[in-house]
C-alpha cells in the first residue's frame, strides 16, 4: 500500500547510521545500518533502498527528509579540512595565534598552541590596507590591488578555501562585501567565508576563528550536502533535504552550505530535541538527558521545555562562538577501556575500545577490560542477544580480561572488579550531569533523567541514585532517539549583530528597529526554505553584561512587556544570580541583540507498536553487590509492553537498540507513550 507523506529521519553515526521513517498511518520503522566512513551518504541511500525494498515504500511519497551528520566535527578531527587562505586588517595578520591570552596548561615545561593555529599557520594569513573605525566609518579605503596579490599568495601557497575577517566589519561589511566580489570576478567558485556574514558581532578573535572554522570546513560539508541531495534525488526522493544544526532547528542545504560552521553538534542536538519531545508527550517538562553510545556520553539539560542553548561550544578543546544545544561530552561508553593508574586506582575511559577491536567479548582481538565486559560479568546482558542477536558475545573473554586487568591487580573477585568499573563510570557521568546541572544554578533533584543510547538505560537508574534524582524516563526507541529528534525538531534560523548600547536610558524605538533588520534576514532565510502555509514563531533576546564585565548572559527579550528593557534588567540580574551566585543592581550594557524564526514540525501521533507474545522471556542471575551475592531476575521484552503495564525491580528489560536494567529499588510503568518511567521506591 502506498503511503502519502512519509517522514524520514537519518543520523549518522560513526558506528551506525540510524533510521526512523513516520508511515502517514503512525506506524513507525527503526533500524540502524552500518556507517559507510569513507563517504557517510552511501549508508543514507543504502537505508533508502532498504526502506523500498522491504517495507514497500515508494521514495516519492517522501515529504521530509531530515538529516544529522557529524561531517562538519569529523573534518575538524580528523583534520581534513580545506587548505585555509586569511585575509586580515594589515598589522592584524596574527589575531588566530594571539588569541586572549588564556592558557589552559599555565606550569607546562612544554607549551603547546591552544589556537587553532592549525586552520591558518602564519605562511597563510595575510594582512591588506584598509581600515573600518568604531563607529563603523571608513578609515582607510580598501586596497584593492593589494588584495588581489595576497589573494594570488595564497594561492601559490596551496589555499583552497578563504576566511576574511577586517577589524569592526560587523559594523560595516562593505569592504569584506567587495573582497569577494573580487574573488568572485577574478577566481570564480572559490569558497569565501565573511565574517560578516558567520558572526557579526564584535570581539575580534573569537570572530576570526569561528570564520577560519568555516572556511575550513565548507568545501567538505558542501560537497557533502550536494552529493548526498543529488544520490537522494536519484533515488525519486522530491522532499528537500534538511540538515539539524547544532543550535537544535532544521535548515535546507542551501542554508545549510552559506553557514556550515552551525552544523557543529549536529547528531547530539537531535538527539536533546528527539528526548525533548518524548518529556512533553509524557507531561514532562524539565529534563536531564544522557546519550551514552559506544564511545562517549553526550549530557544536556532542558528547563522549562527548552534546551539550554549557549553562545559558544567547545570543537576538538578549541572555543568557537556557534550557537548550539549545550552538549557536555565526556569519555565515557559501553566500550570505555578499565584500567589502573600509577597509584593503585581504578580508572575508566576516556580510550575507549570502539568497534574495532571492541570489547573482549566481541572476540575481535580486544584484550582490555571494557564498561561493556563489566555488564557482561554482572549478568546484566544477554550474550546471545546484544544488538538485538545481531552479534554473539563470549563471557568467558570478559570474565578473562577483567581477572588479568583489574581484579588480581587489585586483589578482588571478578564480580566486584566488575561492579567496580561500573561506578567508577557512574561517578564520572555524574560529575558530568553537575556540570549543566549545579554549575549553572539548576538542582538535578528537579529533573527527570531520560536514558538515551544503546549504553543510557542501563545506567540510568545508578545514574539517578548517585544525584537522588527520582525519576528515570526510557523512550520508546532510546538507540535512535537522534533520528526520531530530527522529525520533531522545528525549522530555525537565527540572525545576531552587535548592538552595544548601556541598557538605562536606552530608546526602546531604536532596538525596534535593529530588530526589525534582524527579522528581515532571518526572514529571507525562512522563505528559502519554502514552507507554506506553516506559522512562525518569533523571539528576541539580548546579550546583556555589567558595564566593564568581560563576559555577558542572554536574557529573552519580550516586545509585548509593559517596560520590555526594565524586564531584560531585572530577569538578567535573576539568571545571574543563579548562575553565578550573586547579583548586584549595578548598569548593565547590551552587548548582541538576537532574532530567532522559528516553524515548528507537522504533528503526528505514532502509532502503539505493541506485539502479541510472551512478555517473560527468561530468568537470568544478575550480581547486585561486590560481595557476589546474586539474585534471579526476569527479563521482558519490550515489544510486548503495553500501556499501565507496572514493573517492580530488580527486573531487566531487552529490546533490539538497549537494555533497561531497573535495580531492586525501583519500580515502574509504561505509558501511553510506550515510554517506561522508573520510579526509586519511597524511602530508598
Amino acid at each position: 500500500m502506498r503511503q502519502s507523506c512519509v517522514r524520514v529521519g537519518v543520523d549518522v553515526g560513526g558506528t551506525f547510521t540510524d533510521f526512523v521513517c513516520m508511515m502517514a498511518d503512525g506506524r513507525q520503522l527503526v533500524f540502524k545500518i552500518a556507517s559507510s566512513p569513507s563517504d557517510p551518504s552511501l549508508a543514507v541511500t543504502e537505508g533508502l533502498r532498504r526502506l523500498v525494498r522491504d517495507h514497500g515504500l515508494a521514495t516519492s511519497d517522501i515529504s521530509v527528509f531530515a538529516h544529522g551528520t557529524t561531517v562538519a566535527t569529523n573534518a575538524v578531527l580528523e583534520r581534513k579540512g580545506a587548505t585555509v587562505g586569511l585575509i586580515s586588517t594589515e598589522g592584524f595578520r596574527d589575531i588566530l595565534e594571539i588569541g586572549r591570552q588564556m592558557r589552559r596548561q599555565m606550569y607546562s615545561v612544554r607549551l603547546e598552541p591552544e589556537t587553532p593555529v592549525f586552520l591558518a599557520p602564519g605562511a597563510r594569513r595575510l594582512g591588506v590596507a584598509e581600515r573600518i573605525g568604531p563607529d563603523g566609518e571608513v578609515l582607510t579605503p580598501l586596497d584593492e590591488d593589494g588584495v588581489v596579490a595576497a589573494i594570488e599568495e595564497l594561492r601559490s601557497l596551496g589555499a583552497t578555501s578563504l576566511a576574511v575577517s577586517l577589524l569592526f566589519s560587523f559594523l560595516n561589511p562593505s569592504h569584506e562585501l567587495r573582497i569577494r566580489e573580487i574573488i568572485g570576478e577574478r577566481w570564480p567558485g572559490m569558497p569565501v567565508s565573511l565574517s560578516s556574514e558567520i558572526d557579526p558581532v564584535f570581539r575580534e578573535y573569537e570572530r576570526t576563528v569561528v570564520t577560519a572554522f568555516d572556511a575550513y570546513i565548507k568545501p567538505i560539508v558542501t560537497a557533502y550536502l550536494q552529493r548526498l541531495a543529488t544520490a537522494l534525488a536519484t533515488e525519486g526522493v522530491v522532499a528537500p533535504l534538511q540538515v539539524m544544526q547544532s543550535r537544535g532547528g532544521l535548515a535546507g542545504v542551501a542554508t545549510a552550505t552559506l553557514r556550515p560552521v552551525r552544523l557543529f553538534l549536529s547528531g547530539p542536538a537531535g538527539g536533546v530535541i528527539g528526548a525533548l519531545d518524548e518529556g512533553c508527550a509524557c507531561g514532562l517538562n524539565d529534563l536531564i538527558t544522557v546519550d551514552i553510545g559506544g564511545t562517549s556520553c553526550d549530557i544536556a539539560l532542558v528547563s522549562g521545555s527548552k534546551p539550554l542553548v549557549r553562545q559558544e561550544g567547545i570543537i576538538d578543546g578549541y572555543m568557537v562562538r556557534v550557537p548550539m544545544v549545550d552538549v557536555n561530552a565526556i569519555g565515557a561508553g559501553g566500550g570505555s577501556i578499565a584500567w589502573i593508574d600509577t597509584a593503585g586506582g581504578l580508572k575508566v575511559g576516556p580510550r575507549s575500545a570502539g568497534s574495532d577491536p571492541g570489547p573482549a567479548c566481541y572476540d575481535r582481538g580486544g584484550v582490555e577490560a571494557t564498561v561493556t565486559d563489566a555488564s557482561i560479568a554482572l549478568g546484566l546482558i544477554d550474550p546471545n542477544y546484544f544488538a538485538g542477536g545481531t552479534l554473539t558475545l563470549k563471557p568467558e573473554l570478559s570474565q578473562s580480561v577483567i581477572r588479568l586487568k583489574i581484579a588480581e591487580p587489585l586483589g578482588l573477585s571478578i564480580e566486584a572488579a566488575a561492579l567496580g568499573i561500573h561506578r567508577v563510570l557512574t561517578a564520572q557521568m555524574a560529575e558530568g550531569i553537575r556540570l549543566v546541572s549545579i554549575k549553572q544554578g539548576f538542582d538535578p533533584r528537579d529533573f527527570t533523567l531520560v536514558a538515551l543510547g544503546g549504553a543510557g538505560p542501563l545506567s540510568g537508574c545508578a545514574l539517578a541514585d548517585e544525584l537522588s534524582v527520582r525519576q528515570v524516563l526510557v523512550p520508546r526507541h532510546p538507540g535512535v532517539l537522534s533520528a526520531a529528534g530530527l522529525l520533531a525538531a522545528p525549522v530555525e534560523h537565527e540572525v545576531a549583530s552587535s548592538f552595544a548600547r548601556p541598557l538605562k536610558g536606552l530608546d526602546l524605538d531604536e532596538v525596534r528597529t535593529a530588530l526589525a533588520s534582524l527579522d528581515y534576514k532571518a526572514g529571507e532565510l525562512v522563505a528559502s526554505e519554502k514552507l507554506g502555509s506553516r506559522n512562525v514563531e518569533i523571539t528576541y533576546s539580548a546579550d546583556v553584561c555589567y558595564i566593564g564585565q568581560g563576559y555577558h548572559l542572554e536574557v529573552p527579550l519580550d516586545l509585548a512587556d509593559v517596560d520590555p528593557l526594565d524586564k531584560v534588567y531585572r530577569d538578567f540580574l535573576v539568571l545571574h544570580d543563579r548562575i553565578f551566585g550573586h547579583a548586584v543592581e549595578s548598569p548593565a550594557h547590551v552587548v548582541n541583540l538576537r532574532t530567532v524564526h522559528r516553524a515548528a514540525p507537522e504533528v503526528r501521533k505514532a502509532e502503539r507498536d505493541v506485539i502479541q507474545g510472551d512478555l517473560q522471556k527468561a530468568v537470568r542471575r544478575v550480581v547486585i553487590d561486590s560481595s557476589g551475592a546474586t539474585v534471579n531476575v526476569p527479563i521482558l521484552d519490550r515489544g510486548c509492553m503495553g500501556p499501565g503495564l507496572k514493573l517492580i525491580g530488580p527486573v531487566i528489560v531487552e529490546q533490539d537498540d538497549t537494555t533497561v536494567w531497573v535495580p531492586p529499588d525501583w519500580h515502574g510503568q509504561v505509558l501511553e507513550s510506550l515510554a517506561l518511567l522508573l520510579e526509586r521506591k519511597e524511602g530508598t
